[in-house]
């Protein structure tokens, strides 16, 4: 009877041991990542669709105001943005049609492709002040949105 008495606290204590351990990953899961209500999100692809149509006229205007004017390369960098903005408008659709927003991040994982192309001819041309800053802050949400849907952001 001794036995089985010892038994069962041992039993207790490592079941009491596992359950400890269990919650204390659990909020440690937590504190590392953060998560996202669907409206929260929502205001994030808000403001990253009207940052994108600022800066896509920022662009057409800088590039119409450098040494491109008038060529290919031109034409190839607004089709480029126009891109980057019409997969914005296909993740807004889809964003609103879906129950959770993590079931955009196909959409989302284009987005960012485009914008590290965009991002690297930023980073090589030097376009002028106000493209530069539209930029900067279209990457900033592009990168937080990434960070939503735990994806790498625009290098």
């Amino acid at each position: 009877m001794k036995n089985y008495r010892m038994s069962m606290v041992m039993l207790l204590a490592a079941l009491c041991g596992t359950l400890f351990l269990f919650t204390d990953a659990q909020a440690q899961r937590r504190a590392r990542g953060r998560s996202y209500t669907k409206n929260q999100v929502n205001n994030i692809i808000q403001r990253v669709e009207t940052r994108s149509d600022d800066f896509v006229g920022a662009l057409d205007k800088a590039l119409d105001n450098s040494k491109l004017d008038g060529t290919d390369r031109e034409d190839d960098l607004n089709k480029q943005a126009k891109r980057m903005e019409s997969t914005i408008d296909d993740l807004r659709r889809e964003f609103d049609r879906k129950e959770s927003y993590y079931e955009t991040k196909p959409e989302v994982s284009k987005i960012l492709a485009l914008a590290n192309d965009i991002n690297n001819t930023m980073q090589r041309r030097k376009l002028g002040g106000n493209a530069e800053r539209m930029w900067a802050a279209l990457r900033y949400d592009l990168n937080t949105l990434a960070g939503v849907y735990n994806l790498p952001g625009v290098r």
